[in-house]
């Protein structure tokens, strides 16, 4: 088995790896083609290192914390036996790590800037505050929703083309008759809930159920939640421009 100091630089160099094509690539147009040259280029540098060390932490992290209390919780709730305690648990999982996602915190209040700008909100502080709490509560709700979905989905064994495919025409005919303001937000909503504190838990929710569960396969039921999570925000953040 490695050690923990062996992994970690492996995934240091694997972070750094990864990081490499996107400097190439902005030196390329910086350099080439605008023919500049690239400034304050110490504290990019600085900047850079800390990005890599702290993916390669966030990374090891996840592989040492989050995947396995995750599987561990799902499996504890299957031998359980109780649909209902395992169900509350999807939707607080659902719920708590979207409401606290960086990414949906930034959409909001960018979203309830804009919207003060376009005169679709009072332009004061507690008006912006309270349309940013409430879309994030949106967002969040929609996810937990969406997680409970994707475990009766594995509990059940019902087919995940069907309800993708069914959330999407709904999607659809909601898109017709949202608000156009509203639109361009709820599309983004379901982007930004796949982001770094959603997605490892949940996936590991996924896969520690499929795998407690007879007639189950891990790779064939295990996967999808993240699915239903990028949908549901669509259509909830498009409900609520149109009753708001």
């Amino acid at each position: 088995m490695k050690s923990p100091v062996l992994s970690l630089i492996a995934q240091t160099f694997s972070s750094l790896r990864d990081i490499t094509p996107i400097v190439l690539v902005v030196a390329f147009f910086q350099l080439v083609i605008l023919r500049q040259p690239i400034p304050n280029w110490p504290e990019l540098l600085i900047g850079m290192l800390m990005v890599v060390a702290g993916l390669s932490f966030f990374v090891r992290g996840l592989e040492m914390g989050l995947f396995p209390i995750g599987e561990s919780m799902a499996n504890a709730f299957a031998s359980k036996g109780s649909v209902f305690w395992l169900l509350l648990f999807a939707f607080a999982l659902g719920f708590g790590t979207t409401v606290a996602e960086p990414a949906l915190i930034a959409i909001a209040g960018e979203a309830a800037e804009m919207a003060a700008q376009g005169g679709f909100i009072d332009a004061n502080e507690e008006s912006m505050m309270r349309y940013a709490k409430e879309l994030r509560l949106t967002v969040a709700l929609s996810v937990g929703f969406a997680i409970v979905v994707g475990v009766l989905r594995i509990l059940r064994g019902w087919p995940i083309q069907v309800l993708i495919i069914g959330g999407y025409l709904i999607v659809v005919v909601m898109t017709a008759f949202a608000p156009p303001e509203i639109i361009g937000i709820a599309y983004d909503s379901g982007g930004v809930t796949t982001s770094t504190i959603t997605v490892p838990l949940v996936t590991a929710l996924g896969v520690g159920l499929a795998t407690a569960i007879r007639e189950r396969n891990p790779m064939l039921d295990g996967f999808g939640l993240i699915a239903f999570a990028s949908l549901t925000p669509i259509i909830f953040v498009m409900a609520y421009g149109m009753l708001r």
